[in-house]
Formats: structure tokens, sequence, C-alpha cells
């Protein structure tokens, strides 16, 4: 178990480090025979990089992904699909003050007790940056579920910091730097600025939706959909907690409040998130994630170094303020490996079952 695959029948592989010459994956799974090109991939990952606004880190990317292999005359073969992004912007030099000490909230020291050694070059592999491949896959992955189900994922920022952000309307996500869906973010532009002067940096909440779901998807026990989504999740970096529909806000409902009614034409609410049982209602799935604070700031922190004597640290170089802010094309991408890999394994389990109960998902 070496903890760099995820998933097992659209399986993606993930290779690199932060300040290496590339870093990757290979989708090994990816039914045969749908037209792919960088086109569908390159979107996702503009959405991701870094340097695309004064409120993230000025490391300077262009994310440009390769196809290796697995496509064929611009369709997929069903063998493997290696993608390579070239890291092209490292500023190595910027960690030589922390070779000798630990970032706290960083995996420096859990890295170093771990494996004995760390690539401090940029977080080495603990990097955000090692999110880029997945969403390279996660592109892949909504292809084929838009044009076998219908599915289309999506995502926004609903908290930054202590800010909340209310909801307007998705067509505004692609028009701020912050997937705020809401017209104006001059108060999200003040927040962020008066943080990027103080050296700090502040956490963030985002939601994630996958609409046009089909129901059945899951298992009954330790395969949950929901589990999965969790897992998925948690695996992203800096966040430390998920909900799936209500959520925690589960607690202080009544039952004849939180069990989501069933009618003729549908369900009446979506406190379940999409799942039941662990499968999959038809309904929109709905994911909440807890982004934490960047790790690496200007302020300095108590610490200690490789010999375990006390000092200070303070984190120069190119930082994101608010790792949040390009988290949401990540979460989308996790969502939707998650709801391919169990829409394949409940193709190959379930085809051939002829449900004759009436549909009841949410209009």
């Amino acid at each position: 178990m070496s903890g760099n695959t995820f998933g097992q029948l659209f399986a993606v592989t993930n290779f690199g480090e932060s300040h290496g010459p590339a870093i990757g994956c290979v989708i090994d799974g990816c039914p045969p025979g749908m037209a792919l090109s960088v086109d569908d991939i390159q979107p996702d990952l503009d959405r991701r990089r870094p340097g695309t606004s004064k409120f993230v880190t000025q490391r300077n990317e262009l994310d440009q992904v390769e196809i290796l292999s697995g496509v064929y005359q611009g369709l997929t073969t069903g063998t493997p699909i290696a993608l390579m992004i070239r890291n092209t912007d490292q500023r190595s030099k910027d960690y030589g003050d922390i070779l000798q000490t630990f970032r706290p909230g960083h995996a420096d020291y859990t890295y170093m007790h771990k494996y004995g050694l760390r690539d401090p070059r940029g977080g080495g592999r603990s990097s955000a940056r090692l999110t880029a491949p997945m969403v390279a896959a996660g592109a892949v992955a909504k292809k084929w579920l838009a044009a076998q189900y219908g599915v289309v994922i999506k995502g926004c920022m609903t908290h930054i910091g202590d800010e909340v952000i209310g909801f307007e309307d998705w067509a505004h996500v692609v028009n701020n730097p912050f997937f705020a869906p809401i017209a104006d973010t001059t108060q999200i532009e003040n927040y962020m600025n008066a943080l990027r002067k103080s050296g700090d940096s502040c956490g963030a909440r985002l939601r994630v939706v996958a609409s046009h779901m089909p129901v059945g998807l899951g298992q009954p026990l330790f395969d949950k959909l929901d589990a999965d989504i969790a897992y998925a999740m948690m695996g992203i970096n800096a966040v430390k907690g998920v909900e799936i529909g209500a959520g925690f806000a589960s607690v202080t409902q009544r039952g004849s409040q939180h069990g989501d009614s069933l009618r003729p034409t549908g369900f009446v609410g979506n406190n379940a998130g999409g799942v039941l049982g662990g499968i999959s209602t038809g309904q929109d799935l709905e994911v909440s994630i807890a982004i934490k604070p960047t790790s690496s700031i200007l302020v300095a922190r108590d610490t200690i170094n490789l010999q375990g004597e006390a000092t200070e640290v303070v984190t120069k170089g190119r930082h994101d303020p608010c790792v949040g802010i390009r988290a949401t094309p990540i979460a989308e991408a996790m969502l939707a490996l998650v709801v391919m890999e169990h829409a394949l394994a409940h193709r190959a389990q379930c085809a051939d079952v002829q449900v004759s109960t009436p549909n009841i998902s949410a209009q």
C-alpha cells in the first residue's frame, strides 16, 4: 500500500514532486472509444493553476497537459492514459531557510519521521501542486459521466475565513477568482488584501454538487457512495472536514424534519445529500468541505529544528494566503472520480437489472 493510487476500476496513479521536472498521473480503466484530447482537460487545469490572480501564489505555471498514451486517433483505447504536466517555474532557493526546521501545520515533521528524510522544496510530495494531476484525471471522468448519464459537477466557495459568501447564481462562479456564486466580490477582495498584508492565512469552505445523478450507485455497507466521497475529499491537501447533505446540522434536526419525504413527483428536500444507505437516490450529490489555513506564512511561529531544539520559523516565498481559493476544481475532480468509480462498478454488477419502480428522483 503506497497511497499514490486512487480508485480500482478507474485507477489514477499520481506521480511527481512540487519542484521536480514534472508531475502527472496514469489512468487505468478508462472505457475505450471516448473522444479525448488536451482541449477536454486543459480548461479545468487552467481554473486550478497558480498565478491567475493577486490573491493566490504567484508561481507562474502554465500547467499545460500532455497526453502520452491511451489515445489513438482522438479516441481512448482502453489502455492506460498517461498525463504529464511539466514544472517550469520552480524557485527552490525560497525553501533554504526551512531545511533544518518544521513548519507548524505542515507535513514537514511527519514526513521526516516516516521516511527519515524529506524534500523541502515546495513541500515535495506533500505539496498541493500534486492536485493538478487529479484535476486532469477528473476532467476525463467528467466527460465520460456527462456522455453516459448527463452528470454535471460544479462547485463554489461558501466561506473564506470568517467571511460568509451568499449564493446568488452559479453563473457568477466563473467571473471571479474566488469561485464565489455572487456578482460583487469587493468585500472578499478587501478581506484578502488585508490578509496578504498581514502575512497570515485563512481557511475556506467549499460546496460541490453533482446533478443529474443516476439512481443506484454505491454499495450498502463498506463501499458506500458517501463514505467514498468523504475518503476522496479528505485526500485533498488541507481538507479537515467533510459534510454530506445536511451534515452536522443533522444533529439539531428532528427525524420528522431530516427525513426527506417522498411524493410521486420526487423527494421533498435533500438533507440526505443524494445518498441513502450508501446508494445514490438520483438527487443532487451535495458535499461541503472545510479547508484549513495555509501553513506557509510570513508570521513567525514557534517550532523545533532537526535536533529537537526550540526555534522560530518564517516561510518566505510564493504561497497562497488561502489554499481554498484554488480548491474548487480539485473538489469537483475528486467527486467526479468517485462517481466514475461507482458508475463502472454498477455497470459491472447491475447492468441487467430491470427496475420496475417509478422514477422518484427529485425533479
